[in-house]
């Protein structure tokens, strides 16, 4: 068996510097060329998430109708829930020295692992397209603020301008995106903090909400709190994107999860929270068009719009960076004969287009939201089979196995039948069956949601299914020790 090398991390090996593109692909990274830590984890949730892609996630459970206490506590428990299927998602790349999907194949095999790489594709450029177009939006609202000039080919052209630049760092690789993240903390964060005084006159904390859009105030707040938790717990497929340069050698697994759950609880849960702030400020002021970005930029003094800007636009490249790179990770893990640079290349150009079509449909923040609450029913039980299956597989994997798809080649231990784990497949589908039964939103109300009338408990089903049923699969059709065959 190859397992991951534990030597010491080689003094004399070269360093590579943060504005150098990085080298590595999904292949396995050896552990004298990683030269990152839990602390750049913390960097890149909180740097990322200070813009106004992930602050209105905060601001969509105002619009469903919750009021100010209401809304504040479905963001601390969905930030709280999310954060804690988010931590242990990270302590499996260090060992296996690839991200998340490639790695899950040692459960899932090296072929149904492709259920990884779709899942993190998936979330992974509905942020990104959400960056994009938060960012072009504060732009064009900031240009209309200015000089009054608007058009919707003003407008393409902004998201044009961010989508370049999301592309150049995303090309540069993982050591460009945590200084560009290490940047936005200290700056972005002076933006919100100085906003919450700007905007403050307009809050009420009396403000009690009304209309809930899913028929009652419990409906909504389960709905909300769950848009939260599932937003941050999206983050697990591609938690390994991060990891995979950290060694295991001189970070323990503790110190990694410790990084990504208050990572995930302070660092997206503070912009949420920003996000719901801005929500009561709005309608407490009895508008109920729901144009966040455009209010705050109608509503600021002409000397906080700089700000406004930056956090569409720098923030905003910020978080779409993280998202396409793991795309770009994806697509070459998919695709082999893609390189990890073409690969990024490709995403970027996938998440525009996106952008551009939910411009012309007007549809990108509701389908938003209602993807991310479906989508958590997918990713959710995968969470809970790779974290089951890492405690149970223990700290040492065939690294070389795990690469098969890769290379295109068969066999390996992770081979099982035809590259897949049957078991562990058919568990993983049978949990997100029963999660989208009983999931609802405003474009789908299966019909366990419809008798709880309306009540969206599909994720949670779905990982309690999958933890359930997921130990048994060890008796079932364990990893199989074979050659590798070209």
């Amino acid at each position: 068996m190859t397992g991951i090398d534990l030597r010491d991390p080689a003094a004399e090996a070269p360093q590579r510097t943060r504005f150098e593109i990085e080298p590595f692909g999904t292949e396995h990274i050896p552990i004298e060329d990683r030269k990152s830590s839990p602390r750049n984890l913390r960097t890149i949730l909180f740097g990322s998430s200070l813009t106004f892609s992930v602050i209105i996630m905060g601001f969509l459970p105002v619009t469903l109708g919750l009021g100010w206490w209401q809304a504040a506590s479905a963001v601390v428990v969905g930030s709280a829930l999310g954060s804690a299927l988010l931590a242990p998602t990270g302590v499996v790349a260090p060992r296996t020295g690839t991200n998340n999907p490639v790695s899950s194949g040692a459960f899932f095999g090296v072929g149904g692992r492709l259920i990884g790489t779709l899942l993190e594709a998936a979330a992974s450029l509905i942020f990104a397209a959400l960056s994009i177009w938060t960012g072009g939006a504060a732009l064009v609202g900031a240009l209309d603020r200015m000089f009054a000039v608007h058009s919707d080919m003003i407008e393409l052209i902004c998201y044009g301008v961010i989508s370049v630049i999301v592309t150049v760092v995303s090309v540069f690789g993982h050591g460009s995106m945590v200084a560009v993240q290490r940047l936005m903390i200290p700056t972005a964060g002076i933006c919100l903090i100085a906003g919450l005084f700007v905007y403050g006159g307009d809050f009420d904390p009396s403000y009690s909400g009304g209309g809930y859009v899913l028929g009652s105030a419990l409906n909504t707040w389960v709905a909300s709190m769950l848009l939260i938790a599932s937003t941050i717990s999206s983050l697990g497929p591609y938690s390994g994107d991060w990891t995979r340069h950290i060694s295991p050698t001189t970070h323990s697994d503790r110190s990694i999860v410790r990084a990504l759950f208050f990572g995930g609880l302070f660092g997206l849960g503070g912009p949420f929270m920003w996000g719901t702030f801005i929500g009561v400020c709005f309608y407490s002021t009895g508008l109920t068009d729901g144009d966040m970005v455009g209010w705050l930029m109608r509503t600021a003094p002409l000397w906080y719009v700089p700000a406004l800007v930056f956090l569409g636009l720098a923030s905003g490249t910020a978080q779409a960076v993280i998202n396409t790179y793991g795309t770009g990770l994806d697509t070459s893990s998919l695709i082999p004969a893609l390189s990890r640079t073409r690969a990024t290349l490709v995403a970027c150009l996938a998440a525009t287009a996106l952008v551009y079509l939910g411009h012309f449909y007007d549809t990108i923040e509701p389908s938003v939201t209602n993807v991310l609450t479906l989508l958590a029913n997918f990713s959710v039980p995968w969470i809970v089979i790779l974290v089951i299956g890492h405690l149970r597989n223990g700290p040492v994997y065939d690294t070389d196995a795990l690469q098969v798809f890769n290379r295109r080649e068969t066999g390996g231990r992770y081979w099982y039948t035809g590259g897949v784990n049957a078991a562990t497949v058919g568990i993983w589908g049978i949990a997100a069956t029963v999660g989208v039964l009983f999931a609802g939103n405003t474009w789908f109300t299966g019909p366990g949601a419809q008798l709880l009338d309306g009540l969206d408990i599909g994720f949670v089903l779905a990982g309690l299914i999958a933890g359930a049923l997921y130990p048994l699969v060890g008796t079932i059709a364990p990893a199989r020790t074979e050659g590798v065959a070209a």
